[in-house]
C-alpha cells in the first residue's frame, strides 16, 4: 500500500507493508506488543499508524510443555496461524513470545513471507547498549532457558552470558504464571526485579527481559543497568519495516 511521507515540507511516496502478528502468547503480552506499535510509531493521524492482521489465539499448546517434553508441540498450531495470515495479506511475521521461537522452522517451512526474530532484535540492542567485553544478563523462563535460542546468539556474538539459577527460573516463571492471572501488583513487579538484581550483583551489565509477560510490569526505570524489553525491540523493528525505513531480508 503506498503512503506519503512529509520530509522537508515536500511529499514523500513510501511503501508501507502489512504485519502479521503470531499472538495469544499470552493474550495481554500480545495486547501490549501492539499498544508499543502504536507508541513507537511517528503518528500524527490515524492513516499514519502501522497495518496489522492479528490472530491472538490462545488456543496454541503449552510451549513450557512441550520444551520439557511433556505436552503437544505448539509448532503445528503456530505454523498454521502464519499461513493464515500469509493468506490475508501479511508481508512479513512477527510473534511477541520468547520461547516460541523455539519452532521458528516451522513457521518459515509453512510461508514465503520473511519472519522477524524477538531474539536477534533484542541480542543486537544488548550488544548496542554495552562494551565489547560486558556481560549481559538473561532474564527469561526455565523453557526458553533449556532451548537456549538466547545463550546461541550471546555465543555467536562472543559476549559473556550471565543465566538464573534453576530456583531463580523457578520463581521467575511463577511471576509469569502470576503476571498471566492477571496480576500485575507492584508485588509481582518487585519480586521480578529482585530476580533481574541478582544478575546485576554477579556482573551484568546489561539485561535482557526474554518474556514479553516480563515488560507487563518492569521498566528501565527500575535498573541502574540497561533493560532490554523484548516487547519494545521487536516493536520497533516491526514499525520500522512496516514503514519502509528498514528493508526486508
Amino acid at each position: 500500500m503506498s503512503a506519503a511521507l512529509l520530509i522537508g515540507g515536500t511529499l514523500m511516496a513510501v511503501e508501507d507493508r502489512l504485519v502479521g502478528i503470531i499472538g495469544g502468547m499470552g493474550p495481554d503480552a500480545t495486547v501490549d506488543f501492539m499498544s508499543q506499535i502504536l507508541q513507537v510509531t511517528p503518528a500524527s493521524t490515524d492513516q499514519d499508524h502501522v497495518r496489522m492482521v492479528v490472530e491472538n489465539n490462545p488456543r496454541i499448546p503449552s510451549r513450557q510443555a512441550a520444551i520439557r517434553g511433556e505436552g503437544e508441540s505448539p509448532g503445528p498450531a503456530i505454523a498454521a496461524i502464519a499461513a493464515r495470515l500469509e493468506a490475508m495479506g501479511a508481508e512479513f511475521l512477527v510473534m511477541p513470545c520468547n520461547l516460541a521461537h523455539a519452532w521458528q522452522d516451522d513457521i518459515e517451512a509453512a510461508v514465503s513471507i520473511p519472519f522477524i526474530s524477538i531474539v536477534e532484535e533484542s541480542v543486537r540492542k544488548a550488544l548496542d547498549r554495552s562494551d565489547d567485553a560486558s556481560a549481559i544478563g538473561l532474564m527469561t523462563t526455565p523453557g526458553c532457558s533449556t532451548a537456549g535460542l538466547y545463550q546461541r546468539a550471546l555465543a555467536a556474538a562472543g559476549r559473556p552470558v550471565i543465566t538464573q539459577t534453576p530456583d531463580e527460573l523457578a520463581e521467575a516463571m511463577s511471576f509469569v504464571e502470576q503476571i498471566k492471572g492477571g496480576n500485575q501488583s507492584q508485588e509481582v513487579a518487585l519480586g521480578l526485579r529482585d530476580l533481574a538484581d541478582q544478575l546485576v550483583d554477579r556482573g551484568a551489565r546489561v539485561l535482557i527481559a526474554a518474556c514479553t509477560e516480563f515488560p507487563l510490569v518492569l521498566d528501565e526505570s527500575m535498573f541502574d543497568v540497561a533493560f532490554i524489553s523484548s516487547t519494545d525491540m521487536l516493536a520497533r523493528k516491526t514499525v520500522a519495516i512496516a514503514l519502509g525505513k528498514d528493508e526486508l531480508q
